[in-house]
């Protein structure tokens, strides 16, 4: 499929989703968007709907300025997947001791570790930069400083929400593992301040959404935020290491007899803010539930729970910001989920996955989101599709 395009007041909005079905509040925010006085491009990803701040499945290009609020308060999200030398005929019938064992070693919800993860000591973990991060530290925001010893015990654990990981098979058998998590609260509180400190600049006071709020070049706010964005993205890309390292080892102790192997691990931020050139101008590009697709890149576009994942390669359009869809995105909230569906409805829209089946994840469940297989088909020209995944296994927090 090629983009719609929809007028806007600056820029057009171009839009691989059919705008008749996009609800009206988020209609409503990308029009807003496209009428702020830095914008040089909107996409608009398949997977699209109503977020806090900005939409979700946005690609907003800027020249001089970001909006904090359009990266979202999980700086850094994103996916990580990696091949196994596994195949389904070595994984058991029953696989709630697996995920039993992937729960003890990577804590949920609002776990933490006891202690920091050692990243020297966790099987295929890069430790380049790592003392760098930490030695930057001192330099994040002040409301910030007395929240290190909990950001080192929180980097290696999943979150909730939308966050999992996962346990799956690709097309042709090859065991595959996969998880989605971003930059923990130390990522969310540092977007918290900087949205606060935008909304209060003088500039920002006649905008038509105060969540639209922007930070511009050559001013001591920017430089801030740009600073802790890129801690905290890169805060991000090390937890999910750390915690695909941890599950590595829980997977090479449960098949020590097949002795695994792993192929290179494939990662992509999906809630993030790159310098990036088109047509001759650099730009900021703020990508809020949405990947980079660029010519060659590896990405992975999530389904639900209960309904696949895919394992794509960019094919760098440009009209995109060679970006694509984050996932299936949304149809109903979190609230309207829970009112719509049972636990036995999960449990039937789970069938055959070896995950919760509780009213604490209700709505998580398949139905309250888009069919991953439609939100693929509007995105040809942006991604191929080089493995379809299907989980056996679900960890949520």
């Amino acid at each position: 499929m090629t983009y719609v395009e929809v007028p806007g007041q600056k820029v057009p909005i171009r839009m691989w989703a059919d705008p008749r079905g996009v609800e009206d509040a988020a209609m409503g925010q990308l029009r807003n968007v496209a009428s702020l006085p830095w914008i040089k491009g909107l996409a608009v990803m398949p997977d699209v709907h109503y977020g806090k701040g900005a939409t979700v499945g946005s690609v907003i290009a800027m020249q001089g300025a970001v909006c904090p609020a359009a990266v979202g308060v999980d700086i850094g999200c994103g996916m990580s997947a990696v091949k196994t030398s596994l195949t389904a005929s070595d994984l058991p019938g029953d696989l709630s001791r697996l995920r039993s064992r992937i729960e003890r070693a990577i804590p949920v919800g609002r776990g933490l570790h006891d202690e920091p993860v050692d990243p020297h000591g966790t099987h295929g973990f890069a430790t380049a930069g790592w003392d760098d991060l930490w030695n930057r530290f001192g330099r994040l925001a002040e409301s910030v400083k007395h929240r290190e010893s909990r950001a080192r015990r929180q980097i290696g654990t999943l979150g909730s929400g939308n966050h999992y990981i996962e346990v799956n098979i690709g097309h042709d058998d090859a065991v595959w593992l996969t998880l989605h998590s971003g930059s923990r609260n130390i990522g969310k509180e540092l977007a918290d301040h900087h949205i606060g400190v935008a909304q209060g600049l003088p500039h920002n006071q006649g905008l038509v959404d105060r969540d639209l709020a922007v930070f511009v070049s050559d001013t001591p706010q920017m430089a801030a935020y740009r600073r802790d964005l890129y801690w905290a993205q890169e805060y991000a890309r090390y937890n999910r290491s750390i915690m695909m390292g941890l599950l590595k080892d829980v997977v090479r102790k449960e098949f020590k007899k097949a002795g695994v192997t792993f192929v290179q691990e494939i990662s992509c931020h999906h809630n993030y803010v790159a310098e990036e050139r088109y047509d001759g101008m650099d730009l900021l590009v703020t990508r809020k539930g949405a990947i980079r697709a660029g010519g060659g890149d590896l990405g992975i576009i999530p389904g639900s729970m209960g309904t696949g994942s895919y394992i794509v390669r960019g094919l760098g359009n440009a009209a995109a910001f060679n970006s694509a869809s984050h996932g299936a995105g949304r149809r109903m909230s979190r609230n309207a989920a829970k009112r719509r569906f049972s636990t036995r409805d999960l449990e039937e829209q789970t069938r055959g996955v070896e995950c919760r089946k509780d009213s604490g994840v209700v709505d998580e469940i398949p139905g309250a989101y888009k069919p991953i297989e439609q939100v693929m088909e509007r995105q040809t020209d942006l991604v191929e599709v080089v493995t379809k995944l299907r989980q056996v296994v679900c960890v949520k927090g």
